[in-house]
């Protein structure tokens, strides 16, 4: 096989290099292009692609393997295209198993597999400016952290870009013209299974609960998977300090000398801490006395974001402790805080009527991230459930039970959750939406807990499941809750005025 360590440059001779590029979404497609201006002999398979994208290729005189015969079914049937470019290794898109076809022949021929996370840090050096890594996973809060991030060191005068899994392809970062002081890279658990050996200025692992059990194998795989974060880190390590998984992982992890744990709470920090006390968010870790505490914000300024929920004011921590790893002053981030405005679908007011609240958090895809949305509220109709991906909603029920004024479930997986309702939940109110197509499931949803609903309630869709068996994704989930929720509002106001 081909030493791979001669390829650790933008500069280095790529045209030398084979490489099967697996998948056309997002990321996939930002690899084949990377290659093509490297010149590397590559051929994209992938099951489905968009046309434009298979256009764009085209001009590049890139080859392509595209439909069912892209999809073997068996290691034993791998299209005579890439088994014919022998190829050097394999960069998969995330989201493939690792148990695939495609990836378990790479295993059995000794192919090494990348994702697009190990290529970019490869071609980290394509100008003389060298952006620092900030590396951000966990299984909820990545998104709004990284974007916190970005946010402060933007106030804090670097050049920074938010991307990874949080939508702007990482290989786009490396290839701004002007380079870049830093990179924010959001890191799904998929990325990091594949990931290869990458040494961050400085990493997060926000929190580790129960979620994609099903593709990872269980939660110690699943929770040593994020853990892959820490390794090789020169700086800092934040760690969730009421999460001890997350405390566990760093001291697990082969780190730089002189790499220091920075833990971060809703509680008041201990040294080496980002922390709170009373109404204000305080620094006791990069400060030369850490005795003493440095004011970074008050309450009222994070409460500009959005709900002051626990989760808000834990996402604001970490990324504080990332910011402040990188130097900038407290004023940067006090003023970021103050211009930040949240993505939709995380924890939004929809409408206000008749003493009822309607809140979208559709971003809510499993029962850590709905548990966050449901301690926000006191009395709730929960709009819930989805595709589960093998993880049990019953701890979930059990803990928010009592504040539950109705459960309104969705979703094609109905019934493990209603019998995760009757076991955990018996005396609250179950309402079923058993309709299937996509288009009238939030009608009736919201219909339903619209009718259940009382003066001071919070009607909440925090599904704790993915979306993809009723919805085009999360964010189409909610745009659909919102829009049957604003068409109820305006019937019942037109009743009364008739």
């Amino acid at each position: 096989m081909k030493d791979l360590s001669e390829f650790n440059s933008w500069h280095s001779n790529w045209r030398n290099l084979r490489v099967g590029v697996i998948g056309l979404g997002v990321s996939g497609f930002s690899v084949a292009d990377t290659l093509a201006e490297l010149g590397a002999n590559q051929l994209v398979v992938a099951e489905s692609a968009l046309a434009e994208q298979l256009d764009i290729l085209d001009v590049l005189g890139v080859p392509y393997l595209v439909g069912p015969q892209a999809k073997p079914e068996d290691p034993d049937k791998i299209p005579s295209e890439l088994v014919d470019l022998k190829p050097d290794v394999l960069i998969t898109s995330p989201g493939v198993r690792p148990d695939s076809p495609l990836i378990r022949w790479a295993q059995q021929q000794g192919i090494p597999v990348w994702v697009d996370i190990d290529l970019a840090w490869r071609l980290r050096d394509k100008t003389e400016s060298v952006a620092e890594w900030l590396c951000i996973t966990g299984t909820n809060g990545k998104t709004t952290t990284t974007q916190l991030v970005e946010a402060m060191l933007h106030h804090g005068g670097l050049k920074a870009m938010a991307c990874g899994n949080i939508g702007t392809p990482i290989l786009d970062a490396m290839r701004d013209p002007e380079g870049l002081d830093a990179v924010v890279v959001e890191l799904s658990s998929f990325q990091l299974h594949y990931l290869g050996q990458i040494s961050p200025h400085s990493s997060a692992v926000l929190n580790v609960a129960d979620d994609h059990l099903d593709w990872h194998g269980g939660f110690q795989k699943y929770a040593a998977t994020k853990g892959k974060v820490y390794q090789n880190v020169r700086h800092a390590c934040v760690y969730n300090v009421a999460d001890k998984m997350t405390e566990l992982l760093v001291e697990q992890a082969d780190v730089q000398e002189g790499a220091r744990a920075i833990g971060f709470t809703l509680g008041a920090p201990g040294r080496s801490m980002i922390g709170y006390v009373e109404d204000l968010l305080v620094d006791r870790a990069f400060l030369e006395d850490r005795s003493m505490a440095i004011p970074i914000a008050e309450l009222s300024d994070i409460a500009q974001i959005g709900v002051l929920s626990p989760h808000l004011l834990a996402n604001v921590a970490a990324a504080t402790a990332l910011a402040r790893a990188m130097d900038v002053s407290p004023l940067a981030i006090k003023a970021a805080l103050l211009d930040f405005k949240l993505d939709n679908h995380r924890i939004q007011l929809v409408a206000e009527a008749n003493q009822v609240s309607w809140y979208d958090d559709s971003k809510a895809t499993n029962p850590h991230a709905a548990a966050a949305s449901l301690a926000s509220f006191d009395s709730v109709v929960w709009i819930l459930g989805g595709l589960l991906k093998g993880v049990d909603i019953t701890p979930l029920l059990e803990r928010n039970a009592s504040k539950l004024r109705a459960v309104v479930v969705i979703g094609l997986e109905r019934q493990p959750i209603l019998d995760a309702l009757a076991a955990a939940a018996p005396g609250v109110r179950v309402l079923n939406v058993e309709q299937p197509q996509n288009s009238l499931v939030m009608r009736d949803a919201v219909a339903l807990a619209a009718k259940a609903a009382r003066p001071g309630d919070t009607v909440l869709l925090a599904p704790a499941a993915a979306s993809m068996d009723q919805f085009k994704d999360y964010a189409d989930r909610g745009n659909q809750f919102a829009s049957q929720v604003r068409a109820w509002i305006e019937s019942q106001q037109s009743e009364v005025e008739n």
